[in-house]
């Protein structure tokens, strides 16, 4: 017999249904009238089914002895549930146990743990309600990504995940290297001779795909990539990861304004995909997480996004009647506690912030005509600040190579990306979404670790 999903058992399928069920027991109740209830999960929902199984089962003795973990096949028919809060339960005709869990090793009890305690239990910590509906969420906003990119025409594009280039600047890079680390060879100043590595230079895990995607843009019209990405930044907060997945479109002959506009469009319907398609999981979390999640979610999906100078937020943020931990001033980067205010104080709305220093951006964001901000923004939402992180790109040639100079690196290992401005350049833009930090954002969880399956961050890498 087919295998029947528990979600479709209990949500779809009709009294008398036979049914093949294939999950792990949550919690065991045995009476005694010859019977026993188990509460069982495939993971295709938040819910349990119950199934009973009476003691003229072959195996009887058996099931009555199975405890939280084990995992089982079960045969038998749908019947209606005389429990409250289930339409149907499963009459057992066979139960076929596959997989013992012993009772006291097993981690994941029925009862209340920790976030923390979890994280050390990664490995079995989705058998929770809580990370069985974080995966679900995830898996959403994954296909929501592709469904809208892939509805509008973008081509994926799989950029590298080891280069030679440092997207952002900032230095923060794991390298990758084949050379003995206690004895490298040397160069006749002493240095680490690199030449003589794998790929006869030094390379690094990818901070972004963007500089990659960028090429298949100016080529093939609008595109996107959508992968894992790397920052050996040492910060041990609840907003930071090691290892985190990006996803980056690039836009042809469009400018900042067209990529404000994709960037609303794409949230919006990341959030209703989930509204629409995750109603159980995202229930849950607005009842055990934060109790705001849908209110949230929906208000995003169904407002118009703010466009905002940021040195139009600077001088709100000035005049506002209230003490900040770091006062805001012009030519540094906003912080969470501004954004947090321009979106739930100032606005109520999510807000699009734009033209930024051009100090405090990377080199390829296109320089405005007053010479001192960049064509760049980044997309605000309640509760979490910046989303989304995006600008028009440079491009021209000269004015590229400056940016380059002027930040101190080296043109060529550019050459390539400033290729793109000698033959046939085109204005483009794009911006970059984190993964992440999105699904914190639906789901209302407060540590990025526990929305990612198994967190890389200073000090843990464990599984």
């Amino acid at each position: 017999m087919k295998r029947t999903r528990i979600k479709d058992a209990l949500e779809s399928m009709d009294v008398g249904a036979e049914v093949a069920l294939a999950g792990w027991v949550r919690t065991v109740r045995t009476s005694k009238g010859g019977f026993s209830f188990l509460a069982l999960n495939d993971g295709s929902c938040m819910a349990t089914i119950q199934v009973v199984a009476d003691s003229a089962l072959p195996n009887y003795d058996a099931v009555a002895h199975l405890t939280t973990g084990c995992s089982v096949i079960v045969r038998g028919e749908l019947v209606a549930s005389p429990a409250k809060g289930q339409r149907v339960e499963v009459k057992a005709t066979e139960v076929q146990v596959v997989g013992l869990a012993d009772a006291d090793t097993y981690p994941i009890q029925p009862k209340h743990h920790t976030f923390e305690f979890l994280r050390q239990q990664a490995h079995l910590r989705t058998r929770t309600n809580t990370f069985g509906a974080v995966a679900r969420v995830r898996n959403a906003v994954c296909a929501a990504i592709h469904e809208f990119f892939q509805s509008r025409h973008f081509l994926y594009v799989h950029t590298p995940i080891i280069t030679a280039s440092d997207c952002e600047g900032a230095g923060q890079l794991f390298r990758v290297t084949t050379l003995d680390h206690a004895q490298p060879p040397r160069t006749p100043e002493g240095q680490i001779d690199y030449s003589q590595d794998f790929f006869g230079r030094s390379s690094y895990l990818t901070v972004s795909g963007q500089l990659e995607v960028e090429t298949y843009a100016c080529s093939l019209g609008n595109v996107y990539t959508f992968g894992p990405t790397f920052r050996a930044e040492n910060s041990n907060t609840p907003r930071h990861l090691a290892e985190f997945w990006m996803v980056e479109p690039e836009i042809v002959f469009a400018d900042l304004a067209d990529d404000a506009d994709l960037a609303e469009q794409f949230l919006k319907f990341l959030f209703r995909a989930v509204l629409d398609r995750c109603g159980q999981d995202v229930a849950f979390f607005n009842e055990r997480i934060d109790k705001t999640v849908i209110d949230t979610l929906t208000h995003v999906a169904d407002s118009d996004f703010v466009r905002l100078d940021y040195t139009e937020a600077v001088e709100i943020l000035q005049k506002a009647d209230r003490q900040w931990d770091y006062p805001p001033a012009w030519g540094n980067d906003l912080q969470t506690e501004h954004e947090r205010f321009l979106t739930e104080q100032t606005f109520k709305k999510p807000v699009i912030l734009m033209n930024y220093p051009a100090s405090i951006k990377p080199f390829y964001m296109r320089l405005n005509d007053d010479g001192r901000t960049v064509a760049a923004m980044d997309v605000l939402v309640p509760k979490i600040g910046e989303i989304i992180g995006g600008s028009q790109r440079e491009e021209r040639l000269d004015v590229l190579e400056s940016r380059i100079d002027a930040q101190h690196m080296r043109k060529e290992d550019y050459w390539w990306y400033t290729d793109l401005r000698r033959y046939g350049t085109v204005p483009h833009a794009g911006f970059g979404l984190g993964l992440e930090r999105t699904v914190q954002f639906v789901t209302g969880m407060a540590n990025i670790r526990d929305v990612i399956p198994f967190p890389r961050a200073p000090r843990s890498a464990d599984f």
